[in-house]
């Protein structure tokens, strides 16, 4: 799956999460990057970029020929909140269930990246050998607006 269509679909598919209120397009403004401004039933929003990797033989030229699979199994969504607030790290594998769950036929697996990992994520990969990558670049506050640094994230949201 190439990222122009992983972007499309992920929008779609967060926003059909149970917890998710809304999953929009955040303009990055570089070809290479594309994002996604999800704002939770709760309040809390993060902002993440969506990149990809080429499957195997892929020069991203032509038409896309999607390769279809079994879907992965459908999966509990892990609790996301603690008490009135969540974390990255919770925001990242819910919305990994929320991709995994999502019964798409070109996905393989769809999971959050170890809470070693030096920035919150996760990632997708597809029957065709592609990977989607999703970092979490920002997070906010119910009423906050996106600012601070890059990846300088608030620990409770």
């Amino acid at each position: 799956m190439r990222l122009d269509t992983f972007h499309a679909f992920a929008l779609s598919a967060l926003a059909d999460a149970p917890e998710v209120l809304s999953s929009e397009p955040w303009d990055r403004g570089e070809d290479h990057l594309r994002g996604i401004h999800v704002t939770l039933t709760t309040g809390a929003q993060a902002w993440i970029g969506v990149t990809s990797a080429a499957a195997p033989g892929d020069r991203w030229q032509g038409p896309e020929i999607p390769v279809e699979g079994e879907p992965p199994a459908e999966c509990p969504y892990p609790q996301l909140l603690e008490g009135k607030t969540t974390t990255p790290l919770r925001v990242a594998a819910y919305l990994a269930a929320a991709l995994a769950n999502s019964g798409n036929k070109q996905i393989a697996e769809a999971a959050a990246y170890s809470p070693e990992a030096q920035h919150p994520g996760f990632g997708v990969l597809f029957h065709d050998g592609a990977r989607g990558f999703c970092l979490i670049h920002y997070t906010a506050r119910q009423g906050q607006t996106l600012g601070g640094r890059e990846f300088d994230l608030q620990a409770s949201i």
